[in-house]
């Protein structure tokens, strides 16, 4: 059984995962033909393909591989000049890299059928043909809102609830491996008050309380301070006094990581401690928690790009030394895989399982939402800067009064658009074997 809901939650991945494609290249495919840009094919996945079908002018399939997908209109870039054979002896200093550029300038040409030489990308103003490169990126953007929508306002958020679950015996020393209670340990502060399991809590030191969150806050700022705490039990109010002892506590930070010294060791602060534990209950949230959990994982997301070079240094040495790996470093399609098979199978309740990944379709979303948008070919944003680049041109010479200058021939960049490609295989081979040798473990 344990077996089958592994492969349940790679199948989860995999289907999510072309969802997420699928809509990405409709998010060009649409404003595309809207423009009346004439599109070819609109293909999932890359290698041999497994089926298509022409439906008017376009043929729709899918390949062998879901590792992208992507749409072939016609003329991205300006046909190749009239001249392009001579270049005055450049072509023998810079043999390779014109080479590669006379291939691109070929194949862009195939695309652009003489009888619809007007419908061509290129010769759409730049504020469409923007809108045709983002469109990609925006659908998974709409998609990460829409999962999280979901998963936070449909579902809900798992709080602790003011319902307590467990009470402590006694107040074990900080960083003890003891399991049980023992004649000489103290007894823990709720259990002194009398508080038992079941007990909703209603206010603490006078403030009523809607979560168990908020009462935490108050017991945690008042170690040794006598507080009124009033419990419903039973259908009947009762006010308990509750002195919570004085305990040390790591300090995280904002994203729940330990904070640490210069010299490596645990910052500690004095907390309030009263030993209760709450009942969990998804909590739903408003509509607009969905929004704003995918604004905060592009900020995340951004950061993490932000630091890539680190990050897939860190993920090389990991993979050599046997080290464990960053939860939240950059993952492979299989990383995400493994994960989400894990959590399938993982001994927590169905409902909690399927949040989670939830949450992790969200977060592949919105890492092809930014992913796509680096300013660089072969990438969406590349595309986008092009676009833009040819509008500032354009622009400048209309202030200027200069003759309208030639569109921006983005295939003199192909040299560069192939570092760029060869870089981007080099981090997904890296990943991939890391993900194969040395995966994340989510505990």
């Amino acid at each position: 059984m344990e077996i089958l809901l592994y492969i349940g939650g790679l199948l989860f991945v995999l289907v999510g995962l072309g969802v997420s494609i699928a809509l990405h290249e409709l998010g060009h495919l649409v404003p595309a033909k809207l423009f009346g840009v004439h599109v070819g094919q609109y293909m999932i996945g890359f290698g041999p393909r497994l089926f298509s079908k022409k439906i008017g002018e376009t043929e729709y399939g899918v390949k062998a591989l879901p590792i992208g997908g992507f749409i072939s209109m016609s003329g991205m870039y300006p046909p190749s000049p009239g001249d392009q054979g001579d270049d005055g002896g450049r072509s023998r200093s810079r043999g390779a890299f014109r080479t590669l550029i006379q291939d691109a300038r070929a194949a862009n040409d195939e695309t652009i059928d003489p009888e619809r030489a007007s419908r061509v990308f290129y010769l759409l103003p730049v504020w469409k043909r923007v809108i045709v490169m983002f469109g990609g990126p925006f659908m998974n953007l709409v998609l990460a809102v829409v999962t999280f929508t979901v998963l936070l306002s449909g579902i809900g958020l798992q709080q602790g609830t003011t319902t307590i679950a467990s009470v402590s015996e006694c107040v074990l020393p900080a960083g003890s491996t003891q399991t049980s209670c023992s004649a000489s340990d103290p007894v823990a502060p709720a259990a002194q008050a009398g508080v038992k399991p079941g007990d909703r809590i209603v206010s603490v030191d006078g403030k009523v309380v809607s979560t168990f969150a908020e009462a935490s806050a108050i017991i945690q700022a008042s170690p040794g301070k006598a507080l009124p705490l009033v419990v419903e039990r039973d259908g009947s109010r009762l006010t308990l006094q509750l002195t919570p002892v004085a305990a040390q506590r790591q300090e995280a930070d904002a994203n729940g990581r330990a904070v640490v010294d210069d010299k490596g060791n645990a910052v500690m602060h004095t907390v309030g401690y009263a030993g209760v534990g709450a009942q969990l209950a998804y909590v739903q949230q408003p509509l607009s928690a969905g929004f704003d959990q995918a604004m905060a994982n592009t900020g995340s997301v951004v950061q993490l790009i932000g630091n890539l070079p680190v990050r897939l240094w860190d993920v090389g040495v990991s993979l050599v030394t046997g080290t464990p790996r960053d939860p939240n470093g950059p993952l492979s399609v299989i990383g995400v895989g493994r994960i989400a098979g894990e959590v399938a199978a993982a001994d927590a309740p169905l409902l909690n399982r399927f949040a989670v990944l939830l949450s992790l379709m969200g977060s592949l979303n919105i890492a092809l939402f930014v992913f796509n948008l680096i300013p660089l070919l072969p990438l969406d944003g590349g595309h986008i800067v092009v676009a833009l680049w040819d509008g500032l041109k354009r622009a400048w010479a209309k202030v200027a009064g200069r003759p309208k200058p030639k569109p921006v021939d983005a295939t003199r960049l192909v040299p560069l658009t192939i570092v760029v490609a060869a870089l981007l295989v080099g981090m997904g081979g890296l990943l991939l074997v890391a993900d194969l040798f040395n995966p994340v473990s989510i505990g």
